[in-house]
C-alpha cells in the first residue's frame, strides 16, 4: 500500500520545487516593485533609435528625472515608441525625450531652433510611426465611408525642412491612408540650400518608401505658393491634398475629406488642425473653431456661434468657414485649376490663404472644415526663413489680394495699414480678368452672406460694441482664473536660500537669484495644475531656449512649453523644464558648498541636468 503512494508523494515534491523555481524567477525578473524605495537617478532610461535610421545603438539617458517620472519604473518600458500607452505615459516619454544630456545634445537642440524653430532633438528621438491620440469626437468613430472612388495626390512642399520631421509626416500619411485612396505622395523640394538636405531625403525616399512616394525639385527657389502650383501640375490624382512638411495625420483623416468632395466638386475642405507642441512634440486636440480675418488681412481663428453645437451630431457636421489657415486642405484637382489655382504673382508665403478663400466663396464654391478629419501640425513661434531678397511678402501678397477682391472695402485695409499705400504689388490685371470671367460675386455679398460677423468700421452699433467689450472682459477673466495647487518657497537644498526675483513681482523680464528665505512676495511661488510656477500669482517662471540665458518672469500664456516644469513637492528634488530639456541650477562659482552664505545673490540659471551645477531644491509649502 505504501509503495503505491510513493509516486504520488514524489509528484507533490517535484511540483512544489517547480513552483518555487517559477516564483523565484518571477520575482527576480519582474519590474521594480512600486513600494521599493530606491534612488531613481541611478536607473537608466533607455530609448532606441527610431526605425528607418541606419544606427541601431540604443540611446541611454541618465534618469536624473526618475524621482518624478513614475512611468519610468512602475511599468516595463519597451524600447520603442510603437507600444500602446495611455496619453499621460506617452507625454511623459516625449517630455523626457527632450532631456539635454551633454553639450552635443545642447548644440543639436539650439541649432534646430535656429534653423527650424522647433525642438529637433526631440524629433530626432521620436519614432517615425509613433502612435498619436485619436482626437476625433466619439461620433466620428461610428461613421462608415463606403463607395469612395476618388483617389488623392498628397503634395508636401518643403524648404530646408528637418529631415526626421519630414519623414514622420510621410510615414503618417502612408500608415493612416488606405492604399486604394492614396494615388501618390509628391515631395516638392523648393530648392533647399541647407547642407546635403536634398541628397539625404533622396536616399531615404529610395530606401524606405514605396514607389508612390516621389521626390521632385524646383529649378530655383520659388517659395511655398509657386512650389505648390509646381506640385499640383505634376500630380495625377483626382483630389489634391496639400500638407505642410511638419504634420502627422490622424486616424481616418482622408475618408471624410474625399466623401465630402464626392458630394460636390466645388466643396473645398480642410481638417481640424490639432497642435503638435514645437518644444515637446506632444500632440494636443484642438477645439472646433473656424477661420476668419481682420481688416489688416491677417488670418485669425473665430469661435463657432453659441447655438451651433447643440447635439452630438453637430460635432461631426461640416463647418462653414469664411477663410482657411491654408497649410492643409483638399480640393478636386480639375476644380483647383478651373478656379485659377494660386495667384502665381504672389511671392514665397503669406496672404495666399485669404486670397484663395475669397475666390472659392465669391466664385461659386464652398469652404468647409470637416471635424472628423484631424491632422496634427507643429505650430512654431516664428517662421524660420524669409524671402530670398528680404521682401515683406506678407504685405506684397495681401495687397494683391486686396486689389483683386475687396472692391471699395479696400479702404478699410488701408486704414489699418496706411504704410501699404506706398508698396508695390505687381500686375494684378490677369487676376482681375479671371474674376470677371468667372462672374464672381462682390465683396459686399461675401460680407453679408459668408462673414456677417466681421465688423465693418463705422457700421457697428452701440449694442455690438458693448457686446464685444463684455465678451473680451469675460475672456480676460477666464484667462486669469488659474487652478493653483499649492504655494511654496523654492529653497536650495542644504541652505537657507530661496529663489526670488531680482525686481518687483510685476516686472516682466526679471531674472532670478538666491536670497535669504523670508516668505516675501518675491519668494512665493504658486504651482498650477498645468505645471506653471507663478510668482505671487502674477508672472510665470519661464525657461530660456538655451543654457546660455537665464530663466525669467514672463506673462503666463497657459500653453506649457517653456513655462511647464516638473518637480516633486518635497525635498531634494531637481526642477526640470520639459521644453528646454534643462534643469534649474545656480552659477558654477558657488556649487562646491551650497550652505555657503556667500551664495546669496547668486544667479539662478538653466543647466544640463547631469551637470554639477544642476541643483536640488526643497519645495517648502506655505500654509
Amino acid at each position: 500500500m505504501r509503495a503505491s503512494y510513493k509516486p504520488f508523494f514524489l509528484g507533490i515534491i517535484f511540483t512544489s520545487i517547480t513552483w518555487c523555481v517559477v516564483l523565484y524567477l518571477y520575482v527576480s525578473l519582474s519590474p521594480i516593485n512600486s513600494s521599493t524605495t530606491m534612488k531613481h537617478h541611478s536607473v537608466p532610461f533607455i530609448v532606441t533609435v527610431k526605425e528607418g535610421k541606419p544606427s541601431t545603438v540604443p540611446i541611454v539617458i541618465n534618469n536624473y528625472l526618475g524621482e518624478f517620472d513614475q512611468d519610468a519604473h512602475s511599468k516595463k518600458l519597451v524600447p520603442h515608441f510603437k507600444a500602446k500607452m495611455n496619453k499621460s505615459a506617452s507625454n511623459n516619454l516625449e517630455a523626457n525625450l527632450g532631456l539635454v544630456r551633454n553639450s552635443e545634445d545642447q548644440k543639436i537642440r539650439e541649432d534646430g531652433y535656429s534653423k527650424h524653430a522647433f525642438n529637433v532633438l526631440v524629433s530626432s528621438r521620436l519614432d517615425y510611426h509613433r502612435e498619436i491620440p485619436d482626437s476625433r469626437h466619439k461620433m466620428c468613430q461610428t461613421l462608415k465611408y463606403s463607395k469612395l472612388y476618388l483617389n488623392t495626390s498628397v503634395i508636401i512642399c518643403f524648404y530646408n525642412e528637418d529631415p526626421n520631421t519630414l519623414f514622420r509626416t510621410v510615414h503618417s500619411v502612408l500608415d493612416q491612408t488606405p492604399a486604394e485612396l492614396l494615388h501618390e505622395v509628391l515631395l516638392v523640394d523648393d530648392s533647399s540650400d541647407g547642407e546635403n538636405i536634398h541628397n539625404e531625403v533622396e536616399e531615404f525616399v529610395g530606401k524606405n518608401f514605396p514607389p508612390k512616394v516621389q521626390l521632385l525639385k524646383t529649378a530655383k527657389r520659388e517659395g511655398l505658393i509657386r512650389a505648390r502650383i509646381f506640385g499640383a501640375k505634376k500630380a495625377t490624382g483626382q483630389v489634391l491634398i496639400f500638407l505642410d512638411s511638419h504634420c502627422e495625420v490622424n486616424r481616418e483623416w482622408v475618408q471624410p475629406l474625399i466623401a465630402r468632395i464626392q458630394e460636390n466638386r466645388t466643396f473645398v475642405v480642410t481638417p481640424i488642425i490639432d497642435i503638435i507642441n514645437s518644444d515637446t512634440f506632444q500632440y494636443t486636440s484642438s477645439p472646433l473653431v473656424r477661420g476668419g480675418f481682420n481688416w489688416g488681412l491677417h488670418f485669425k481663428w473665430d469661435s463657432l456661434p453659441d447655438d451651433s453645437l447643440k447635439t452630438n451630431e453637430d460635432f461631426v457636421k461640416p463647418i462653414l468657414s469664411p477663410t482657411m489657415a491654408g497649410g492643409l486642405f483638399a480640393i478636386e484637382r480639375e476644380y483647383f485649376f478651373d478656379i485659377g489655382e494660386y495667384d502665381a504673382g504672389m511671392n514665397v508665403w503669406g496672404g495666399e490663404n485669404l486670397e484663395i478663400s475669397f475666390r472659392i466663396w465669391m466664385c461659386g464654391g464652398r469652404l468647409e472644415i470637416i471635424p472628423c478629419s484631424r491632422v496634427g501640425h507643429v505650430f512654431r513661434r516664428r517662421r524660420p526663413y524669409g524671402s530670398p531678397n528680404g521682401e515683406d511678402t506678407m504685405t506684397y501678397n495681401s495687397l494683391r489680394a486686396a486689389h483683386v477682391w475687396l472692391d471699395d472695402y479696400i479702404e478699410h485695409f488701408f486704414h489699418v495699414r496706411p504704410d501699404a499705400r506706398r508698396v508695390s504689388y505687381g500686375d494684378v490685371g490677369p487676376r482681375q480678368r479671371l474674376r470677371r470671367l468667372m462672374k464672381c460675386q462682390s465683396f459686399d455679398w461675401y460680407l453679408k452672406n459668408v462673414y456677417p460677423e466681421l465688423t465693418v468700421p463705422g457700421k457697428e452699433t452701440n449694442q455690438t460694441s458693448k457686446k464685444e467689450t463684455n465678451s473680451k472682459l469675460q475672456s480676460r477673466r477666464k484667462y486669469h482664473r488659474k487652478n493653483y495647487v499649492s504655494t511654496y518657497q523654492i529653497k536650495l537644498s542644504g541652505s537657507h536660500l530661496c529663489v526670488e526675483s531680482d525686481k518687483e513681482v510685476t516686472s516682466k523680464g526679471s531674472t532670478l537669484l538666491l536670497g535669504v528665505c523670508s516668505k516675501t512676495k518675491k519668494q512665493l511661488w504658486s504651482v498650477t495644475d498645468k505645471g506653471e510656477m507663478v510668482l505671487a500669482q502674477m508672472l510665470c517662471m519661464e525657461s530660456p531656449e538655451s543654457s546660455k540665458q537665464k530663466p525669467r518672469l514672463s506673462k503666463c500664456h497657459e500653453m506649457g512649453g517653456l513655462q511647464e516644469w516638473k518637480h516633486h513637492d518635497d525635498i531634494d528634488t531637481p526642477v526640470y523644464n520639459i521644453a528646454a530639456g534643462l534643469c534649474l541650477g545656480i552659477s558654477s562659482s558657488g556649487i562646491q558648498d551650497f550652505a555657503n552664505p556667500n551664495l546669496e545673490n547668486t544667479p539662478v540659471i538653466m543647466t544640463v541636468c547631469t551637470d554639477t551645477s544642476a541643483a536640488k531644491w526643497d519645495f517648502v509649502k506655505i500654509p
